[in-house]
């Protein structure tokens, strides 16, 4: 039987993902407590939201899992989805916002299955210093989290592509990677010939933060799809956000990054959000904690402006793409798109062997 969602702009459903099976060192498990030690729920609640806590799933802690060298701890990382998944679909349900904080970037698989239980057409922003493009043939390291692309559209480790039924979990034209720019000689041959919709960091800097987004949300059908956002820290500058493991020279800075964020968190469609790769372990004074969670309720707190008055027609107007409103770009097509625009797209060089692939 069909679920009629009833949207609840004022309401926020806080799930933790309490994992770092998907990473290279321990830490981002904790990444959940520390943003509530850093009174996430009460800045949210301060700043005018019902913030409904549904605490976090059961703890996976990163092992070196020599025995898989090509996809490391893949049993610890299904058990997590298994677990975020359901409480995906109780949030979507409940008409409330489901912001997921997450220590793996892997977890945004189980918030799209969940997503998707109730949306039949679901499209992916992904928000990411890294393309995650990789697969166990072509990784470097065995990170799952240098490979989430990948598993999205249903290329990678068969007991991840499998945990949604009928893969790709999203096709490839209704994915947009925003802000990345390290590529893997691998990640980079394959985007040749996608139609991934590709939004590198330089691309980002020259036309502006804010005008890329738009363009970003026009071109994966935001205006018709329901999106999940994902939002790896890492993306940030580590002269101003350094509590990740990949940090690294470049990146969009922190103006950029809330400028973007205010795009996307002002649309309609948005389904949910998750935020990964903050890690407690390398933020001593919790210092970072309190800098993302400043970041994350300014940029949710502009949702609360959406049809009030002016400031409703100001949100449209930068921001928000109407639904009556139809795509200026071609309707989805599984056909790649000229090997041109993917030059175009990619302008840095690619940096081989990326840490976090």
């Amino acid at each position: 039987m069909a679920v009629k969602i009833i949207r609840q702009p004022k309401k926020i459903v806080l799930l933790g993902s309490a994992t770092s099976a998907a990473a290279l060192r321990a830490g981002h498990e904790r990444a959940p407590a520390a943003l509530r030690a850093a009174g996430l729920v009460e800045r949210l609640t301060a700043a005018g939201f019902e913030v409904a806590d549904h605490g976090d799933t059961a703890t996976q802690v990163f092992q070196p899992d020599d025995e898989h060298p090509r996809a490391r701890n893949v049993p610890a990382i299904l058990k997590s989805l298994n677990d975020l998944r359901p409480r995906v679909e109780v949030a979507v349900k409940s008409g409330a916002l489901p912001l997921i904080v997450s220590g793996d970037c892997i977890s945004v698989l189980a918030v799209i299955a969940g997503t998707r239980r109730y949306y039949r057409n679901v499209s992916l922003m992904y928000m990411d210093r890294d393309a995650d493009l990789n697969s166990p043939a072509t990784t470097p390291s065995g990170c799952i989290d240098g490979m989430v692309i990948s598993h999205v559209i249903g290329r990678g480790a068969p007991e991840l592509v499998r945990f949604w039924g009928e893969p790709p979990l999203v096709r490839e034209p209704d994915i947009a990677l925003f802000g990345f720019e390290r590529l893997d000689q691998p990640e980079e041959q394959y985007l040749v010939t996608s139609p991934l919709r590709r939004h590198p960091a330089m691309e980002v800097s020259t036309v502006g933060a804010a005008a890329a987004a738009r363009l970003a949300l026009e071109r994966v059908h935001a205006a018709r799809n329901e999106f999940v956002l994902h939002f790896d820290v890492d993306i940030i500058s580590s002269q101003e956000f350094p509590a990740t493991d990949f940090a690294g020279e470049g990146g969009l800075n922190l103006d950029q990054v809330r400028d973007a964020l205010r795009v996307f968190v002002a649309q309609p469609n948005l389904a949910a959000i998750i935020v990964a790769g903050y890690n407690p372990e390398l933020d001593s004074d919790a210092g970072m904690a309190r800098r993302l969670v400043d970041l994350l309720v300014e940029v949710l707190a502009a949702r609360l402006e959406i049809g009030s008055g002016e400031a409703s027609a100001n949100a449209a107007s930068a921001a928000t793409i109407p639904r009556s409103t139809p795509p200026a770009v071609e309707p989805p097509s599984q056909e790649p798109e000229p090997a041109s625009d993917a030059a175009r797209d990619m302008q840095e060089p690619p940096k081989p062997d990326s840490i976090s692939s």
